[in-house]
């Protein structure tokens, strides 16, 4: 299933679930899962994370102020198409959860600032669910966007 929204495109394989959302004056989100997910949440998922199981695999993608485009946290040129199953730690958890690890990469793309945000359980191996999330983060795609007048936030 394809998604495409406020610059950003991503290919979802087949039993995930995902969308692209933009709360008013914020600034747009993916969410994608490999379960199903709730249809209201937070930018880094708290209530998918809460009822992810340990074969579940949740990434987010959330876009931030581009006044830091290519700068600090956002030096990074690029989204990251792929993880190590040793890049994710539970200790890089925004809350920590039981069979859950994550990690966090932060990074400029289309002059815009963002933070991708990935989570996996363990069964039946880290290593298979980090795969899965790497056929999704090759496929994302983000163009330049700003939002329309008056709308607030947004590059």
């Amino acid at each position: 299933m394809r998604l495409e929204a406020y610059g950003i495109r991503v290919d979802l394989p087949e039993g995930w679930d995902g969308r692209i959302s933009r709360r008013p004056g914020g600034d747009p989100t993916l969410h994608a899962g490999n379960f199903p997910l709730p249809a209201e949440d937070g930018e880094f998922g708290s209530g998918a994370l809460a009822t992810m199981g340990p074969g579940g695999v949740f990434l987010t993608l959330t876009e931030y102020d581009p006044a830091g485009a290519g700068r600090g946290l956002f030096a990074s040129n690029g989204a990251p198409r792929s993880l190590r199953p040793g890049d994710l730690d539970p200790n890089a958890l925004q809350r920590r959860i039981r069979g859950q690890a994550g990690a966090q990469r932060f990074f400029t793309e289309a002059d815009r600032t963002w933070c991708l945000y990935v989570v996996a359980g363990s069964v039946p191996s880290r290593s298979t669910l980090v795969e899965k999330a790497n056929t999704v983060l090759g496929s994302v795609r983000i163009a330049p966007w700003r939002p329309p007048a008056g709308e607030g936030p947004g590059p």
